[in-house]
């Protein structure tokens, strides 16, 4: 800011209204000023330095995110866009659109006041905006989240009137602006529960009251012990099976011989396996999220015990579509994605670093090894062509969100194949950025994107490398890929029904 303008002189004319506004804010700051508050004295001046730069609510959202819940941390991340946006918002408008000056403190008891005074304009109250923006933006995405946060944003606001930095207006303008900005941000980026899955395929699965039929087996790698107490607790007829992730295959298929319903809880790689019995057999499959990637039972509306166990309780069940891959005698199914190039080829290396210097720094190191490869990890022949290729990425089903990765599908039993391909050529790191940013767009130079039924992708070179949900395989000669339409029967929540805290 140029020190040769001064924000605080008030624009010229005589506004007979707005001085009346005034007058009236003025008197209300005064009363407030008079008002004794021994219970807010230790609390209220700590708390509206710990908002400073947004250092508080960055703090909550980190708390958030680390109760690993998918709601919580998809409502920390919408808390912050909605404040990023508010503070913008009013630093570059707000600040500058109204030059009204701070209060005089003379009737603020020197206790309540801050030791260091702001230097902006009043009008609004960035630090109301702020926590009405974070508050509003979690509350939107989790109303439970929404509550536990909503009384310290409202103490945030109040603390600025308390303090003497702000008038009642000031405060009043600033949450409503930061209210407006969370709207904002859901306009541009829905909430879930806005995204609506399609009603259809309704499948007709057993109602199991107390879970007797359901045998889950859960894989303890994934860290699934709580959720697994949680689920005895809502059905305690159901038998949950216990495994490591070597013996995970062969107990599913003792459990597959002995159920009305197969359970699953575990990551992509364990609801695969299952997804793949559960078909052999033609038994329903109740998915539980429990590992680190969970994007089927995501992108289905089961986000944990409670929306399980409704479902599996009322008998509320979905067809969705299955992914189908054969390369020679290799067989398999996914539920997610496949890929081949260079995803694959990192997931290979990163499991190679991860033992000797740990999950994300071995990641770094994965991604520079293999960008900097001299090579073209894959060259296929593609509708009649044979062409390098850094990446082909296939989903079960059309992902919504720009990029080369998987997003998050609305309807999992579309009948599509989400077919993106990254053509071959030189600076590999910057034909792969350049893909990402142009999503989905099929004219890019250098990403192509279409959907389809089948894919058939010829004179794959041997020994490489394909992933499918988290698994990686060796392939040679021609991949072919299908999808199953309806071939899967799961249970899901009713949109009425779903868990929303």
């Amino acid at each position: 800011m140029s020190p040769d303008v001064d924000l605080t002189v008030p624009k010229p004319g005589r506004h007979v209204l707005r001085e009346k506004l005034l007058a009236l804010d003025s008197r209300l700051f005064e009363f407030a000023a008079e008002q004794h508050w021994p219970a807010a004295e230790p609390v209220l001046p700590r708390l509206s330095r710990s908002a400073n730069h947004g250092v508080l609510w960055f703090a909550t959202a980190a708390a958030m995110a680390a109760s690993r819940t998918p709601r919580a941390r998809r409502a920390a991340a919408r808390g912050l866009a909605s404040l990023g946006l508010a503070s913008l918002t009013i630093n570059t408008v707000g600040k500058r659109s109204v030059r009204r000056t701070r209060p005089v403190l003379d009737p603020v008891p020197l206790v309540r006041q801050l030791k260091r005074q702001p230097i902006t304009t009043s009008f609004p109250s960035g630090h109301s905006a702020s926590a009405a923006a974070f508050a509003t933006g979690v509350a939107l995405e989790s109303p439970a989240w929404g509550a536990v946060v909503a009384p310290v944003a409202f103490s945030v606001a109040m603390s600025r009137v308390y303090t003497g930095v702000h008038f009642p207006s000031d405060v009043l303008a600033g949450a409503a602006l930061g209210a407006g900005a969370a709207f904002v941000v859901r306009r541009l980026v829905p909430t879930r529960a806005q995204v609506v899955p399609p009603a259809r395929p309704r499948a007709e699965v057993p109602a199991l009251a107390d879970g007797e039929g359901l045998v889950m087996v859960a894989n303890t790698a994934s860290g699934t012990a709580d959720r697994v107490r949680a689920l005895r607790d809502i059905l305690p007829a159901a038998e949950v099976v216990e495994c490591e992730p070597a013996d995970v295959r062969a107990e599913l298929e003792k459990a597959a011989a002995r159920a009305r319903v197969l359970g699953v809880c575990g990551g992509d790689g364990t609801v695969n396996a299952a997804a793949g019995i559960a078909l052999r057999h033609g038994l329903p499959l109740a998915v539980l999220p429990g590992g680190t990637l969970n994007h089927f039972a995501y992108d289905l509306g089961v986000e944990g015990v409670r929306d399980l166990g409704r479902a599996v309780q009322q008998g509320e069940g979905v067809h969705v579509d299955v992914g189908r891959f054969a390369c020679g005698e290799t067989r398999g199914v996914f539920l997610n994605t496949l890929s081949l190039g260079v995803y694959p080829e990192l997931v290979r290396e990163r499991e190679r670093w991860t033992r000797r210097i740990g999950g994300w720094p071995a990641g770094v190191v994965a991604a520079l090894r293999v960008v900097r490869a001299d090579r073209h990890p894959l060259e296929a022949e593609f509708r009649g062509r044979t062409r390098p290729l850094w990446l082909l990425f296939v989903g079960n089903g059309t992902y919504h969100r720009m990029g080369l990765g998987p997003g998050r599908r609305s309807d999992l039993a579309d009948g599509q194949l989400d077919v993106r391909i990254v053509h071959g050529g030189r600076r590999p790191a910057a034909r792969l950025l350049a893909a990402a940013l142009a999503g989905p767009l099929t004219r890019s130079p250098v990403h192509a994107a279409v959907q389809v039924g089948r894919l058939n992708v010829a004179s794959v070179a041997p020994g490489t490398l394909l992933a499918y949900d988290g698994e990686v395989i060796e392939v040679e000669g021609a991949v072919t890929l299908e999808k199953l339409p309806q071939a899967l029967t799961v249970y899901r929540p009713s949109t009425g029904n779903r868990h929303l805290n």
